[in-house]
Order: C-alpha cells, then structure tokens, then sequence
C-alpha cells in the first residue's frame, strides 16, 4: 500500500473523492498521495458509477436487470476479496487492528447493501403487478456507495501506515549501526558492522525506492530522490573514511572528512522520514526561495485574473510584486561570471518590463470605472505586451545561465585540479596543496553559483530541487575532497587515504557528469521537450497474506544478493552516464551509431534503476525480457559500426572492426543467458546478467569514443580533398 495519512491516522488536509452523473460523491477527509491507491480505487469507482448512471425508469428489460445484478454482486465479490487482504494486513499490526478491522466490516457491509439493493431474485423488488423493480430506493445506493468508497479508501490509507512504519523501523535500523560505525575502534569489529550496515542499506533502498516512484507529488518525488542519491553516495565514502580513520587515528583531517560523510547522511535520512511522514509542510512557503520563473509564471496568472475582473488585485501590489522579480535578476547581473553583453541585455529588459507594467497599470485603471469594448481590447494589448516582455526576459535568463553552465562544465571537464590534488598528495607536498585547494575552492564557487543560477531557470520544481541538490553536494564534496587530500599529504605512503581521496573525487566527477544531464532536461522544459521517463509502480502487496488475488511481486533476494546487485548497479549507472557524455559530443544526434547507442544507454539505466528498487523493471522476468531487447540493440550497434566501417582505410577499418568483435559474442552471450533456464537460482541469472551488461556498455563508451575520432578523422581527409581540386580549377583559370 503506497498513500500518506495525515497525522491522526487517516484524516488528511485534502479529500479523497469520486463523482459520477448520477450524484455519487463521496468526501470522507481522506488525502490520496501516491498513485497506487488511486489506482486501486479507480476501478472499483468505475464500476459503482456504472452500476448507479442508468435512467430513472424503474421498469426494465431482463437483459438490463441481470446486467445491473452481474455489477451488483462483481462489486461485492471484489470488495470480499479486499477485506480478507485487509484483515490480513490487520491481524499482522496490532497498533492498527482496531482501526482496520472496523474500515473493513464498513466496507463489507457497503458490499453487501449494494448487491442486495441490485438482486432481481429479492422479493423485495416486486411491484403489484409482477413487474421487477431495481434502486426503488436510489438514495440507499448512492449512500451505500459513498460508505464503500470511503471505508476500502481507510483501509487503503491504513495499510499505507504499515509501509511508512517499515521505513522508518528501516531507518532506525541504519541509524542505530551508524552510530555502532562511529565509536568502532578496530578493523575487525568495523568489517563486521560494516556488512550489516550495508544489508540494512540495501532494505531502505528498495523500501524508499518503492515509495519514490509511488509519491504523486513530483516536489516530493524530486526530495526522495535527491535525499536517496547522497546515502547511496555517501556509503561508499563513509566506507573509505572510516577506514582511513582507523589506519590515522591521531590525524585531525581524517576525522574531519568522516564527521562530513556522517553528518550528511544523517541528513540526509531524517529528510527521507520528513518526506515519507509529510513532516514540515510550512517550511516549504519561503518566498525568498521561489525561483524566477515560478515567480513570473504566478504574475502572468494574476494579470490574466485582471483581465476578467479588474478589482482582484491593487496597482501598487501589482508593481510590488514586479520589482521582487526583477531584483531575483540581480543575482544574475551581480555575477562576476555573467558576460556583460548578458548583463545589459538583462537590465535592458528589465526596464522593458517596467515601462509596459506601467502602460498596462494606466490602461487597467480606465477599464476599472469604463467596460468599453475599446478599452477591452486595449487591456488585451496591455497584458500581452506585458507578457510578452517577461517571455523576453525569462529567455534571456535562460540564455545567460545555460551558456555559463556549459561554458563551465566544458572547462572542468578533464579535472586538472583533481588530478593535481592526487599527485601532491602522493608527493606529500603541502606547499603545493595549499595552492591547489585554493584553486579547488574556486572551481567550487564557480560551480555553486551556476546552480544557484539554474534553479532560476529550471522551469519545475523537481528540477529546482535538483539544482539544490548540485549545489549542495559541490559545496560539501568540494570541503571532502581538500581535507581528504590534506590526510593524504600527511601520510603519502598511505594505500587506504589514496583510496579515499578517489572515492571523493569520483563522486565530483559523477555530480559534475549529472550536471550535464541537469542542463539537458532543463533545456528540455524551456522547449517544451520534456516527458515522463518511466511510469509508476502499482499498489505495494500487503506483506505475506496469501489470499491476496496475486499481483505481480517485486523480487526479494537476501541482504547478501541485494547488496551485490546494488554494487553492480552502481557502476552501470557511472557507465551510462560516461556513455551519454561520448554521445553529446556528437554533431549529428540523429546518427545510426549514436542512436543505437542511445537506446542502448536507456536500457541500461533501467537496469540500474532496477537495482535501486526503482523504474520500470520489477521482477526478474522483466529485466529478462528487457535484457533480450538490449542484446539485440547491441547487435543493431554493431551492423551501423559495421556499415560506417566500410567508409575508412585499411588501418582504421581493421581497428575498429577488432573493437566490434569483442561486442558481438558479448550479446550473444547475453542472449544465452536469457534463454537458460536456472531453476531457484534467479539471483545467479540477474546477477550474471548485469555483469554482462556492464561489460556491453564499457565496450560501448570505447566504440562510441573510436567510431567519434574516426569520423572527425574522415571528415577531415574528405575536404582536404574537395579543396585539393577547387584550388587547382583556380590556378588553371588564371
């Protein structure tokens, strides 16, 4: 069960509601959250509205009588077969026993009204003069109705509670080996904990996954998953820095980067259970924080309310509300990084907004005492212009911003610093590392204030919270990274610190990589690109009841098998995204190779959705079934190579080919495992699988990359020799 209740249980801010012609309606103060209970609900709706939605004659054909009973007692089967699911449910939590079993005895005898009110045997439905007679009391129906939709929706919401619990027994758990983590003192004991931690990990993983994508709400959808990708981050650092504590106790830096590591994944689950609990609901009204284009999206809303009536809103609040907006620019005019052509180009249009804002405040005030169709149409003309100015300055925004994210990103692309921060490390040279985490903190500053930027410009508020998301993870990994290097300085000759400094600047790499994709999806919005990536999952199965009517069920391997399926996924994710790096470089995205390629990578991030307990995949039969999509892909990739190959010397078809070869048994191989049957041994066909699949994608990032440099390659010869003959045409001319 997947919906949140409101805090005294099931009652909620919102309603749950359904309404039909006929009248049925029902508002029982119950707020549905997640799409799995109102999926669940939908069809038991439909069929209510269709029982109720006839004419009111009461005399009717046979054909329609036993039509009007078959619904009648398919609603009563149903909501039978519900009931025993919930009881179930109550039966295994006492605290909600009580409140379930008396939602489900509502809702059975809802059922049971119903298919008495639509039974044409019952005496009850004859008239006089032997005629058969249905909803004689419609009323009845209708309340029967609403009583069944509102308790099946209490049982729905209950249950829910069960889900949420089971996180937050899941978080406790972690929180409570953190804190066993923190205080360890040797090696074995940390190993041992360790292991435990990451079980438990992998358990909140699938729990909040599962919740993730079930959460109607995308701001809190975007909250999840931004709060979830720095606890899948963070374990791996939490491992390393941990280590090097123990190997350096007495070294200050050391404990300094595990305390960052701790601390934020303590954040980070505490935003988890606030999210799940909807915890804090007023902290998110902060005006301050509103961004650019979510602040002129509400102004437009407000003059086209003007134009309909003119009295809703005061000159002087209309004026107020502009100049808020237009002062949210500063923080693009005051950058140090903003081109000064993009500066006044911004305080130009500024000033546009504030002339026609005036105009439209001249025009409106007319049309507040005369309703002539000319001053109609003149208010008409003012808006527009008004918008139109707005629109001119949102673009000009999302021009200055996306240019000095692409520009920035481009320049730290071969992550010199990082790379210099590792070799004065190793060198022990602390003169050095002074100098080049100064340079470190700059790239920072740089950074942070794109975000900052983007959240501007966004266009949505789950993109907004991603850009939040950047910001902070630059500001904080930046801080990891130096004083991880400072331990390694300290210590050059050390294995564990060198590896720890890795692990950080991995994770810059990786959220300087997710900043490219940000880019796409916010360029995306602002041209109306934007799409859903994968659906959502259905209602989650009320734990180990067997008179459930058997939805499909989510695969459950032990904590050993999720742990290593999780780490697999890890680094099929790092490979999609170095693949879609490869394929941006391309001028042509409509290429053959690039297009294969890109199918390729999607699939291949579903899987790695798969092994957070997210996306699309749910059981072991999709991932095969997709899986077997993705080998014939990969052999789609390499017939386009193949065909492009015909186009190169000798030298470099040869190389290109040997690069194809290794491809080509891998998806045969991957097709053969799809085909085997391993009985009780689904984790071993998953696991080898994913494998198999990681070793696709790194060949594809290779090929991608070859098949790149040699098409610059070709380009190149081909108008060096288109211009060998339009040179020697001129010298014969003169």
């Amino acid at each position: 069960m997947a919906a949140s209740p409101g805090p005294a249980g099931v009652g909620g801010s919102g309603a749950a509601h359904g309404s039909g012609p006929s009248g049925l309606a029902f508002d029982s103060g119950l707020e549905i959250k997640t799409r799995s209970v109102e999926q669940t609900l939908l069809p038991l709706v439909s069929q209510i509205t269709t029982l109720i939605n006839h004419k009111d004659n009461t005399k009717k054909s046979d054909k329609t009588l036993q039509a009007i009973q078959r619904v009648g007692q398919a609603v009563n089967l149903a909501v039978g077969r519900f009931v025993k699911v919930g009881e179930a449910i109550a039966s295994e939590n006492w605290d909600l026993k009580e409140e379930i079993s008396a939602a489900c005895m509502e809702a059975k005898q809802a059922g049971e009204t119903i298919a008495a009110l639509t039974d044409v045997t019952n005496s009850n439905h004859l008239e006089p003069d032997g005629q058969i007679t249905v909803f004689a009391d419609k009323a009845g129906v209708i309340k029967a109705a609403r009583l069944l939709l509102s308790s099946v929706t209490k049982v729905l919401l209950l249950a829910d509670r069960v889900v949420i619990k089971q996180i937050i027994t899941s978080r406790n758990k972690v929180l409570a080996t953190m804190e066993r983590l923190e205080k360890v003192n040797s090696f074995q004991e940390f190993v041992q904990i360790f292991s435990q931690f990451g079980n438990e990990m992998v358990e909140f993983a699938h729990l909040t996954g599962d919740r993730q994508n079930d959460l109607k709400d995308e701001k809190k959808k975007a909250k999840m998953a931004a709060a979830r990708a720095v606890l899948e981050k963070c374990t791996m650092m939490l491992l390393t820095a941990s280590k090097t504590c123990l190997r350096h106790p007495s070294c200050e830096s050391a404990h300094k980067n595990k305390e960052g590591v701790f601390n934020r994944m303590k954040v980070a689950l505490e935003k988890v259970i606030d999210i799940v609990t909807d915890c804090r609901p007023g902290g998110e009204a902060d005006v301050s924080s509103v961004s650019i284009f979510s602040a002129i999206k509400d102004f437009k809303m407000t003059l086209e309310a003007l134009r309909e009536n003119p009295h809703v809103q005061s000159k002087e609040n209309l004026s107020a509300t502009l100049e808020v907006i237009l002062e949210r620019t500063e923080d693009f005019t005051d950058s140090a990084f903003t081109s000064h052509e993009h500066r006044e180009h911004i305080l130009e249009l500024s000033t546009q907004a504030r002339m026609e804002l005036q105009q439209f405040v001249s025009v409106w005030s007319q049309a507040q005492g005369n309703k002539t169709k000319s001053i109609a149409e003149k208010l008409e003309l003012a808006v527009l212009k008004v918008s139109h100015s707005l629109n001119e300055l949102k673009k000009e925004l999302h021009g200055t911003a996306m240019q000095l994210a692409a520009e920035l990103l481009k320049y730290h692309a071969d992550h010199v610093v990082l790379k210099a921060l590792k070799r004065t490390g190793v060198e022990g040279n602390l003169e050095a590392l002074a100098e080049h985490a100064c340079k470190l903190s700059e790239q920072k500053e740089q950074l942070v204030e794109t975000c900052r930027l983007l959240r501007h410009v966004s266009g949505t508020e789950a993109l907004e919270i991603t850009c939040t998301h950047a910001e902070e993870t630059l500001q904080v990994t930046g801080q990891q990274i130096i004083s991880a290097a400072e331990t390694l300085t300290l210590h050059p000759s050390s294995k564990i610190a060198k590896e720890n400094l890795d692990v950080f600047c991995e994770a810059w790499e990786t959220q300087i990589s997710d900043m490219s994709t940000l880019l796409r999806e916010i360029n995306d919005v602002f041209e109306g690109r934007r799409g859903e990536k994968y659906g959502y999952l259905s209602l989650p199965k009320p734990l180990k009841n067997s008179a459930n009517p058997k939805p499909l069920k989510p695969d459950k391997h032990d904590p050993e098998e999720q742990a290593k399926v999780a780490k697999l996924g890890l680094k099929l994710g790092l490979l999609t995204s170095d693949a879609d790096c490869e394929m941006e470089k391309w001028e042509d995205p409509e290429n053959e190779i690039v297009r294969c390629g890109r199918g390729m990578s999607g699939m291949a991030y579903s899987l790695y959705l798969f092994t957070r307990g997210e996306g699309p995949l749910k059981t072991s039969q999709d991932l095969i079934h997709h899986l077997e999509v993705f080998a014939t892909e990969g052999l789609k990739l390499t017939s386009s190579i193949q065909a492009f190959s015909k186009q190169l010397k000798d030298d470099d078809k040869l190389m290109l080919l040997l690069e194809i070869n290794k491809l080509i048994p891998l998806c045969h191989q991957l097709q053969t495992i799809t085909k085997t049957s391993l009985q009780n041994k689904a984790f071993l066909k998953v696991d080898k699988c994913i494998t198999k699949t990681r070793s696709m994608m790194a060949l594809l990032v290779q090929l991608l990359s070859l098949c790149y440099k040699l098409l610059k390659k070709l380009q190149m010869e081909n108008s060096r020799w288109v211009s060998v003959p339009n040179k020697d045409a001129v010298d014969s001319k003169t």
